[in-house]
């Protein structure tokens, strides 16, 4: 199974890990959607839906970047008529737009809290459900959340809890919606990397660890594995980038690391059980 002529509607999808995955269903000649609110580039924040248009259109696919703020009803509900208008329906949905701050109660102010649960879960539910008659309709629907596997531990919680209540709300979307929406045959799942990933995001809140990160061309190599799967045989997971890889037969990640020599960081909310039983040298976070 491929992308070709599958439609993807992206959130987020002008930089960082949602253009990653918009330009590996592109070489397949895969419809997407920008779903994103960039339009003018920033020196903190390079790419704007327009740039990652031109992009998805070199490397094979047919792009139609829009103009769309995830916490804004109306703005979502536009897109998707605009989309479907455009290429007939929808395949598959990727919630990848987020908001971060890795914050402590003192420090989030109530605008920063309520940037962080628009984006991160109204947004996801939002899109979702506004996807949800299309992908009714599509031969094989996906939906795919960037959010992490859902993990009770205090520690998780502790440093940040505003981002950390955002992020997992996302992860509840994608267990309640798998059920939810599994006698349709659409498929939920979340997908989130064992390492940091190099995004812009990383670069400006975390600094000098974007150095120790993976390139988000793993992400979207996970995300492709997924997606290109029967959406009825595969949902209600919890997926971690490099173990679908693994499940592909990859043995060599070294091509994904930003400094081949650099140590690997791993990221935010991934267990050491599992951080333990993967053959890869992790640097972990201080808790």
């Amino acid at each position: 199974m491929t992308l070709q002529s599958k439609t993807l509607f992206i959130t987020g999808a002008s930089r960082g890990i949602g253009l990653a995955i918009a330009l590996r269903a592109a070489r397949d000649g895969a419809n997407i959607v920008i779903a994103a609110k960039t339009v003018e580039s920033h020196p903190n924040l390079p790419g704007t839906i327009y740039t990652a248009a031109e992009e998805i259109e070199r490397a094979g696919g047919k792009a139609l970047p829009l103009v769309v703020d995830v916490r804004d009803e109306g703005s979502v509900v536009r897109a998707f008529d605009e989309a479907v208008q455009r290429f007939g329906g929808i395949d598959i949905l990727v919630n990848n737009a987020s908001a971060l701050s890795l914050t402590d109660t003192p420090s989030t102010d109530m605008k920063r809290y309520d940037l962080m649960q628009q984006i991160n879960v109204r947004g996801t539910y939002l899109c979702t459900r506004t996807a949800l008659p299309y992908l009714s309709r599509a031969a094989n629907p996906h939906v795919l959340n960037l959010a992490p596997p859902l993990d009770l531990d205090p520690k998780w919680f502790g440093p940040h809890v505003a981002y950390s209540i955002a992020k997992f709300g996302m992860s509840l979307c994608t267990l309640g919606q798998a059920r939810e929406f599994k006698s349709l045959g659409i498929a939920v799942n979340s997908l989130w990397p064992v390492t940091t990933i190099d995004t812009a995001a990383v670069r400006n809140k975390l600094g000098d660890m974007a150095n120790s990160s993976r390139n988000p061309e793993i992400m979207a190599d996970a995300a492709y594995a997924i997606l290109t799967k029967q959406a009825t045989e595969v949902t209600g997971n919890f997926f971690l980038d490099e173990q679908v890889l693994r499940e592909e037969g990859v043995t060599d990640f070294s091509s994904y690391a930003r400094h081949p020599l650099a140590p690997l960081t791993a990221d935010y909310f991934v267990s050491d059980r599992i951080l333990d039983s993967l053959p890869t040298e992790l640097v972990r976070l201080p808790q």
